[in-house]
């Protein structure tokens, strides 16, 4: 057939069949863009639900009982808000206490009214406790525990002094070694979060874990602000 056309027969035929294919790439590529555009739409507006169960999480009519809100980080810039586990405490009895240990109810050993201890205690956020006390350092004047809350304003302390040495030879010595000291506290905090007060017990053991005295009494403790002055802790 192609030698009975003429030249610009074929040449018109020719131009006709590029047009028509360069129409059909056109075609593909036009709706390989409407696919993309919708592709992206789809993105887009997950995103933006996405953004909004987020901003969700961050009222607090949504969140939990007793749980927190704490922003969310990235690229050291602030997000939306998350609640956060209400085991994770930011709890009023938090910060630093001084707190007084006073003898009371003793069968034997201490009378009532004699001073066991005077330290700073503090309390931190994941239910952990250390304590500075004014016992010698050789005796064991850093000790730990660990606390939970029991009901409103109430609280319960596990605490530990642990293996460390007597007084005999205080104050140029190390005296002898001695076990360790178990202190155990239950505590009720003041409505303004102010003070504490309550009860403990000390038990002390040898090293190898023979107890060796049992003495009870009360606690009364103060917040110590940014304000407190050491006049304010003798």
């Amino acid at each position: 057939m192609r030698r009975f056309l003429g030249p610009a027969v074929l040449a018109g035929a020719q131009d006709s069949k590029f047009c028509k294919n360069l129409k059909l790439k056109g075609d593909h590529i036009k709706s390989a863009r409407t696919k993309y555009a919708v592709t992206l739409g789809i993105i887009l507006i997950g995103m933006l639900v996405s953004g909004e169960a987020f901003a969700g999480c961050g009222d607090s009519t949504k969140s939990k009982p007793g749980a927190s809100l704490l922003p969310q980080m990235w690229d050291g810039q602030s997000g939306s808000f998350l609640p956060i586990s209400a085991n994770s405490s930011d709890d009023r009895i938090v910060g630093m206490w001084h707190a007084t240990f006073t003898a009371e109810g003793n069968e034997s050993g201490p009378s009532d009214g004699a001073p066991i201890d005077n330290s700073l205690v503090v309390w931190h956020s994941d239910h952990t406790e250390i304590m500075a006390s004014s016992r010698p350092a050789q005796d064991g004047d850093i000790c730990m525990g660990i606390w939970e809350k029991t009901g409103k304003f109430k609280y319960k302390l596990n605490h530990f002094a642990w293996f460390a040495n007597d007084t005999a030879n205080a104050p140029s010595g190390i005296g002898n070694p001695t076990g360790p000291v178990r202190l155990f506290e239950e505590v009720t905090l003041s409505p303004d979060g102010k003070h504490y007060t309550g009860t403990f017990t000390v038990d002390a053991y040898d090293v190898a874990g023979n107890q060796l005295a049992h003495v009870v009494g009360t606690i009364a403790a103060t917040r110590v602000t940014i304000d407190t002055k050491v006049s304010d802790l003798l």
